[in-house]
């Protein structure tokens, strides 16, 4: 019964909060107000209320609270064992050695910034030759590819 009463009364506070903030032009803010509000009396007239003040002064729902988290602690404490352990993660590791293995350019993925974060100072344009050709063009392109390993 007072659980009802207390739910009423935090439902009558909160439109009235929400009626303030409607006058002052947040019509908005007001709906969500209103909307929260009447939340604990739609709890009181469903039931739900009465429903939880009985469990919760029930000592066999306690006990069944207890069996509850008891076995949530035993899978949780299996699954750091299985984790720690390695049983589960074997044959994963052995997939990603077989894949790293397998890969076409494994340090590929890796930055090649050298010894610094910085990136490195551009060198100057070579001035071409009258006579060269496009072995040239084609040669600095074979330098790159050969410089990332392609």
């Amino acid at each position: 019964m007072i659980a009802e009463t207390i739910c009423s009364a935090v439902s009558a506070a909160g439109l009235g909060i929400a009626a303030i903030t409607a006058y002052r032009r947040r019509f908005l803010t007001a709906t969500r107000i209103a909307a929260y509000s009447l939340i604990p009396i739609g709890l009181v007239l469903t039931g739900a209320v009465a429903w939880a003040v009985d469990t919760a002064f029930s000592p066999t729902a306690w006990i069944g609270f207890g069996l509850l988290g008891g076995s949530w602690l035993l899978f949780m404490t299996t699954r750091a064992v299985e984790r720690r352990s390695g049983i589960a993660g074997r044959k994963d590791r052995k997939a990603a050695k077989a894949a790293q293995r397998d890969a076409v350019a494994p340090a590929a993925s890796a930055p090649s910034l050298g010894g610094s974060a910085r990136p490195a100072a551009r060198p100057a344009p070579r001035p071409k030759a009258s006579g060269s050709g496009a072995g040239d063009d084609f040669s600095d392109i074979e330098a790159i590819l050969k410089k990332h390993g392609i």
